[in-house]
């Protein structure tokens, strides 16, 4: 679609091919502060409805989203790929892995939600699960149909109504998904807002909100806990971080395991939360590791068009990011930074065309380097030695952030006794970043990479609470009572 394709001017929210600059993939209308409000209470006459249904009922209807979604699968992930620059390949497995984490929610959730009672010598108590009611679900652009579903699939199981507010650099591919999953549901039990900083603003703090999931960057999330802070609304978040990829110097790193390394920072050009972000390799295995990186990324990393098959990096989300990306990449070299340019451009790639950056590593810097001590959010990757493990875990644990790192190793048992060291939510072994998730394991940061978790049980529980009845055996007829001023014992 041309810039001047018919409607596309009337839109307010207009979204260009990050691998074709100029070239329009569609748009979104941004929606009034007066339909945020009409969407929030439509989802809030709607929630008592939805929260009554059986468990088994809205299991059914997760089942139905995820047939729908998997019917327009290609169609969705060739959309995705177009808005975002994703490769295509990765876009697809983006969905299929959309329909699992629906699947799994709708096979677990009515166990999971099940009450529980005891009924002994110490009376009688019940415990239940009561939805907040409306959620709101604040999504990112790298990954918006998986990270989209992960809050719509626990949110729904759980008995609540939601309105998402998409990211505006990419909301197509997943407002066709809503739009299908609309379709499955009652009237008003999804809803969805497009727009800006202030739409999420004034979902974040909406007095008909009763919980906001939010994924996306620190800045913005400490906007968006503001805002729920305001309406004493609880959050789950997602922050982001600056993982750490630990090699140790028993690792036996396989041509496969370079290049599942390669890729936990490449994936997405980077772009990704729990991407690999700083590397770490024994001082004595570090020039042999450089070298087999290098050779792994011309068999791996390839630069090019997103909807090519073989492309397995695309190009960033927009101008801004490249900037960013080329800065950082500059000011480690100013440093005394050694940048080395990994993989290889496919053949016919206009690199000037889209917000192409070549994926680099860079060696010889300090801990101190912003390449190293932030997250870069992009495709470059510093590798840095180390010496002791002891000296190691203090550098990883520095800085303010703590989503996810990795442990390369031959013994499983050191490496996860490494893993309970770490500032992180999350440790992946021997693999990093999508490859080394799993529909049952609870994701989430420590620090202020966030708080809550998604995905696994865990995740179903971030959108109910604990509501609970209590007879003390005490007071059961025919008992003895308690005396004026005791307390319970147990």
């Amino acid at each position: 679609m041309s810039p001047s394709a018919p409607g596309v001017a009337a839109r307010s929210i207009v979204v260009e091919n990050p691998a074709r600059r100029g070239v329009v993939v569609g748009g979104v209308r941004r929606h009034s502060p007066e339909e945020v409000d009409e969407a929030v209470a439509a989802a809030g006459a709607a929630a008592p409805a939805w929260a009554r249904l059986d468990t088994t009922e809205r299991a059914a209807a997760l089942e139905r989203i995820a047939g729908r979604l998997e019917a327009a699968a290609e169609g969705t992930a060739v959309l995705l790929a177009r808005e975002s620059g994703k490769p295509v390949t990765d876009c697809r497995g983006e969905v299929g892995y959309a329909c699992a984490v629906l699947r799994w929610y709708a096979r677990h959730s009515a166990a999971l939600l099940s009450g529980r009672a005891v009924d002994d010598g110490e009376g009688r108590l019940e415990r239940r699960y009561r939805p907040y009611g409306v959620v709101a679900a604040l999504t990112p652009w790298n990954a918006p149909v998986i990270l989209t579903v992960v809050k719509l699939a626990a949110a729904l199981a759980a008995g609540n109504t939601l309105v998402v507010k998409p990211s505006p650099l990419a909301p197509l591919a997943v407002s066709a998904f809503l739009a299908d999953t609309a379709l499955e549901l009652p009237p008003d039990v999804v809803r969805v807002c497009h727009g800006h900083a202030d739409t999420a603003l004034r979902l974040a703090g909406h007095p008909g909100v009763h919980k906001v999931s939010f994924t996306g960057g620190p800045v913005a999330g400490r906007a968006i806990g503001v805002a729920a802070a305001g309406a004493l609304t609880p959050t789950t978040m997602e922050l982001g971080g600056n993982d750490a990829a630990i090699v140790l110097d028993d690792a036996e790193l396989t041509d496969s395991d370079m290049e599942r390394l390669l890729l936990a920072s490449f994936a997405t050009a980077g772009q990704v939360c729990m991407a690999a972000k700083r590397i770490y390799v024994p001082r004595g295995r570090l020039d042999a590791f450089v070298e087999r990186y290098v050779e792994a990324a011309r068999r791996s990393v390839r630069l090019g068009d997103p909807l090519l098959a073989d492309t397995t990096v695309g190009p960033v989300i927009s101008a801004e990011a490249a900037d960013r990306v080329r800065a950082l990449v500059s000011g480690a070299c100013g440093l005394g930074g050694q940048a080395v340019a990994l993989g290889t451009v496919l053949p016919g790639t206009d690199l000037t065309a889209g917000h192409f950056e070549r994926p680099v590593l860079v060696l010889g810097l300090s801990d101190d380097a912003p390449l190293v001590a932030e997250e870069q959010f992009g495709p470059a990757v510093p590798v840095l030695a180390y010496q002791d493990v002891d000296e190691l875990v203090g550098r990883v644990n520095a800085g303010p952030f703590g989503l996810a790192a990795s442990v390369w190793s031959a013994d499983e048992d050191r490496a996860f006794a490494l893993a309970g060291r770490l500032d992180s939510g999350f440790c992946f072994v021997n693999t990093h970043n999508r490859t080394g998730m799993a529909l049952r394991a609870a994701f989430g940061g420590v620090k202020r990479s966030g708080h809550g978790r998604e995905y696994g049980p865990e995740g179903l529980m971030e959108y109910v609470q604990p509501v609970l009845a209590h007879l003390p055996s005490a007071f059961r007829t025919g008992g003895a009572g308690m005396a004026p001023g005791a307390y319970p014992q147990d």
